[in-house]
């Protein structure tokens, strides 16, 4: 643990409100100030996320950025990666991955493509391959950064630039683009020349795991393609906000034989 005293809930809630109308690079300096080394970037590549790392890097290419191989990422994430590191080269990326031993259980009992059976079954892959293994990883850190905006998604409209995240062991998340616009990201990425996910021009606009992505139609929202085959289900893997959802805990306790199961949270 860091030797300063963590931000609580009141600093964040005045600083949220300092920040408030302030650049997203004004947001970056001020946590890579007051927390590096123990802060870093999480990163699925996609447009908010690449404007992110581009932003930070700038500041301190040193900062640490982290994203998690599900083992069923599409061959183009694992492209773009490359040509980041291309870009960047100082990049400090760590791409991280599942326990095998879970992901291989899981496989075992459920098949491969479980996600489509259920909404359980969905969530249950999200929590072995993206959401402990994130869980992992933040409970070595004092702060991480996200590329959340308000306008993706209903369960997003709220968020603040800073925030304390109670299912993380109270460290501080940040969100530095939470006021802009999918148009003003995408004006950065083409001011400064960043490069981006090619499934873009293929019509996706949220990008994920090869199997649970599409392209979306002209009159559908744009996380329309992510578990396109649910209905009445919430358009998020349990990485950025609490998933409960009924036999969950239990069913993941007995296919991963965890005895206690914070970390889908």
């Amino acid at each position: 643990m860091s030797t300063y005293e963590l931000i609580d809930e009141l600093e964040a809630g005045e600083l949220s409100v300092e920040f408030e109308g302030e650049e997203p690079q004004v947001v970056l300096e001020f946590a890579i100030e007051r927390f590096s080394p123990r802060l870093a970037i999480s990163a699925a590549f996609q447009a908010d996320d690449v404007a992110l790392i581009d932003m930070a890097y700038k500041i301190d290419p040193s900062v640490r950025i982290f994203s998690v191989d599900t083992g069923r990422l599409p061959e183009e994430t694992h492209q773009l990666i490359a040509q980041l590191r291309e870009r960047y080269p100082d990049l400090n990326l760590e791409v991280l991955e599942p326990d095998a031993g879970q992901v291989e259980r899981l496989v075992a009992k459920k098949g491969l493509d479980l996600m489509k059976d259920s909404v359980e079954n969905r969530l249950l892959c999200c929590n072995v391959r993206k959401v402990q293994p994130l869980t992992k990883q933040l409970d070595g850190l004092d702060a991480w950064v996200t590329g959340l905006r308000r306008d993706q998604w209903a369960t997003r409209t709220n968020i603040r630039k800073i925030e304390i995240d109670h299912d993380h062991g109270a460290i501080v998340k940040l969100n530095p683009l939470a006021e802009w616009t999918k148009r003003e990201v995408w004006a950065y990425l083409r001011e400064n020349d960043v490069p981006v996910h090619a499934l873009y021009a293929k019509g996706y606009t949220s990008i994920g795991c090869a199997p649970c992505t599409r392209a979306i139609g002209p009159d559908e929202d744009d996380r329309a393609g992510r578990w396109w085959w649910e209905s009445n289900a919430p358009k998020e893997c349990g990485m950025h906000c609490s998933i409960e959802h009924g036999g969950f805990e239990h069913e993941l306790k007995a296919i991963i034989g965890k005895d206690t199961l914070k970390e889908h949270a």
